[in-house]
């Protein structure tokens, strides 16, 4: 019997296995189940099939275009651009969600918009906030201030009533369980781990730890699905959690079935605790702390999902004001829910939702305006991807597979074409260079449709619609006419170094920026005569507290950033927090931006007899961003010392 993943991989492992064992082609020997328990594997031993060859064609047909792509494309990047360098089927199409939006914040032209809020209150009353919403039943619409000032001059004299109160009920639900793609996301967004970081700490709670008299124990289920499905088992168990910790209140009277999107394989359930007994509290001495931070990320996302929804008393109140009309919506919570427990993490660009409370109000009530705050804005262009909101758009539109996020990721990152700043990521000159060039001779393989089409016809493969040889001879002899005509037409693209003021104490040449496995370094352009290179460091103008040099930002051997003195070895100074040109208004000393919500807007003393804390000033917002050329670092590593 062959008991592999039930989806195409596994399906095609079983196949290779058949031929290997010399098993009939027509023997039912195939089993599988999506949860390890005496129920579900006596039920699968039971019901054995033959092997569907259907998944293992589409398993096949998805392997060999993927080779078809990367091992012809990648090695005309190596002959044309530079060795090194690798193109995909999923990895240039993410690179180009990347450049294409870094184009459109480019492009982007702000325009100005103003609006006006106003502070209103009964006679006597708790005065609130309302915005200024129509204007004649339509959309108020206000571009520069000398309209803003026209309008306040007309609301000034108007007299104020409400015209309209709305109250009702709303229900927020939670979040579904973890698939792949939602833990790498909120991960990310909650405890600030990479997508492979994120699979790696996963992968140590599936595989089992060390807990005490109990043993080794599997915490969370399988880590790579793409359904929110959960067994029988489970929600039994949660149930009777839940009405033991929290009161049957808490339990919803009806189990939610969330809608899965797009075609999945539906192979393995959500990702869950294997117990939700075992709490992440009681657990904690055997976690390392990534690992306990995952592990009640998981725990609390899977304990909400069986939770009743949060129940909120919403009132929206229509002010009157001659022929304008304000809005004002406030929120109180009747019940929280499951938001006892677990709240989703947002991407930075999403609105939050507003919360407040209104004070008592009915239709007709005369209010009295007491001050009416215009403020101006610009549009913003649309936010760069982080690692979060990008694996969503590639899930969305249908690019690659949950297993496939976090090596795509790191394998764009590595190869230079993109760099992650600050939590966001930005297009290389060499990944912009690429992708123009894919797009110019490759358009419809690096295209976003064509990509998540592909993925729609190995799905119809599956079925039984499509016959896959003849959809790969479909793909081959139009990309393989492509491919020749674009290595007679692609010339050598020079790719320049960026040349700087730095001389080579050896032999007088001005240095160039070189990229190396570390990242970026300083080398000679005489190379191979000349081997000179030396660290290639960013002056952040901050001098050093301990020397006369000056601080600048360095990378470890992990890629971390610390902040040293320009004068190492001599000085050994360091931080990891980044240094701030002001100085401490108590003792002189030096103040650092930590970093973490907690500490946001605020500089701290290094100096730990001061303890002393500032608020930091507002940064100045540049123009456009200009293109990161990529991360800054050396060959040699500078020793870390506190």
């Amino acid at each position: 019997m062959l008991a592999s993943d039930p989806d195409r991989e596994g399906e095609a492992i079983a196949w290779h296995l058949q031929e290997l064992l010399n098993i009939c082609a027509d023997r039912p020997c195939r089993i599988e189940f999506n949860e390890i328990t005496k129920e579900a594997i006596h039920n699968a031993v039971n019901h054995p099939r033959p092997i569907d060859f259907n998944l293992v064609n589409a398993q096949q047909a998805r392997r060999i275009l993927d080779r078809l792509v990367g091992y012809n494309l990648s090695p005309l990047l190596w002959r044309k651009v530079k060795k090194g360098l690798s193109a995909g089927r999923v990895q240039s199409v993410a690179v180009r969600l990347v450049c294409d939006r870094e184009e459109e914040i480019q492009g982007f032209v702000p325009e100005e918009y103003w609006t006006i809020t106003g502070s209103f209150s009964k006679i006597g009353g708790e005065i609130f906030q309302a915005r200024l919403y129509k204007h004649r039943e339509r959309k108020v619409e206000v571009h520069s201030q000398a309209e803003a000032e026209k309008v306040i001059n007309e609301l000034q004299r108007a007299n104020y009533v409400v015209t309209k109160v709305s109250r009702q009920e709303k229900k927020r639900h939670s979040a579904p369980p973890f698939i792949t793609s939602s833990l790498q996301q909120e991960a990310y967004r909650k405890l600030n781990f990479t997508a492979r970081k994120t699979m790696m700490v996963a992968q140590q709670l599936y595989e089992g730890l060390e807990l005490g008299k109990e043993g080794t124990s599997g915490l969370i289920t399988y880590i790579r699905t793409d359904s929110t499905r959960v067994s029988t088992g489970a929600r039994e168990e949660a149930a009777a959690f839940v009405s033991e910790r929290f009161g049957v209140q808490y339990w919803p009277k009806k189990v939610r079935t969330v809608a899965e999107k797009g075609r999945i394989q539906d192979a393995h359930e959500a990702i869950r605790p294997t117990s939700i007994y075992r709490e992440p509290e009681l657990i904690k001495q055997y976690l390392t702390p990534d690992q306990y931070k995952l592990y009640r990320l998981v725990w609390a996302r899977f304990l909400a999902s069986q939770m009743g929804p949060a129940v909120f008393d919403v009132t929206t109140v229509d002010i009157k004001g001659g022929n304008y009309l304000f809005r004002a919506t406030g929120s109180v919570m009747r019940f929280p829910g499951f938001t006892k427990v677990y709240i989703e993490g947002r991407d930075n660009n999403e609105e939050k939702e507003e919360n407040g409370l209104l004070p008592e109000l009915q239709q007709g009530d005369a209010l009295e305006m007491h001050s009416l705050n215009p403020a101006q804005h610009f549009t913003q262009p649309p936010p760069r991807y982080t690692e979060a909101s990008l694996i969503r758009v590639m899930e969305e539109k249908g690019i690659g597979r949950p297993s496939t996020y976090a090596p795509v990721l790191e394998t764009v990152i590595k190869r230079g074409y993109v760099v992650r700043e600050k939590k966001q990521l930005y297009p290389t000159e060499l990944g912009i260079i690429v992708i123009d060039l894919l797009k110019k001779y490759f358009p419809d393989i690096i295209n976003v449709e064509f990509t998540a089409g592909m993925e729609e016809q190995l799905d119809n493969i599956e079925e039984g619609v499509l016959n896959w040889v003849q959809v790969l001879e479909d793909f081959y002899y139009p990309f393989d006419l492509t491919l020749k005509k674009a290595e007679e037409e692609i010339s050598q693209v020079q790719l320049t170094d960026e040349v700087t003021e730095e001389v080579c104490e050896l032999c007088g040449r001005k240095m160039v920026v070189k990229v190396g496995r570390y990242g970026k370094f300083l080398a000679c352009p005489g190379f191979p005569e000349c081997r000179n290179a030396r660290p290639l460091v960013e002056s952040i103008g901050v001098p050093c507290p301990r020397c006369d040099g000056d601080l600048v930002a360095r990378r470890s051997k992990k890629g971390r950033k610390f902040y040293g003195c320009s004068r190492y070895p001599n000085c050994n100074f360091m931080s990891w927090d980044q240094p701030s040109p002001a100085k401490c208004p108590d003792c002189g000393g030096l103040m650092v931006e930590k970093k973490g919500k907690a500490h946001t807007g605020l500089l701290y003393c290094i100096n730990k007899s001061c303890k002393s804390r500032q608020p930091a000033r507002k940064k100045k917002t540049a123009g456009k961003h200009s293109v990161r050329e990529g991360k800054v670092d050396h060959p040699v590593e500078m020793t870390a010392r506190s």
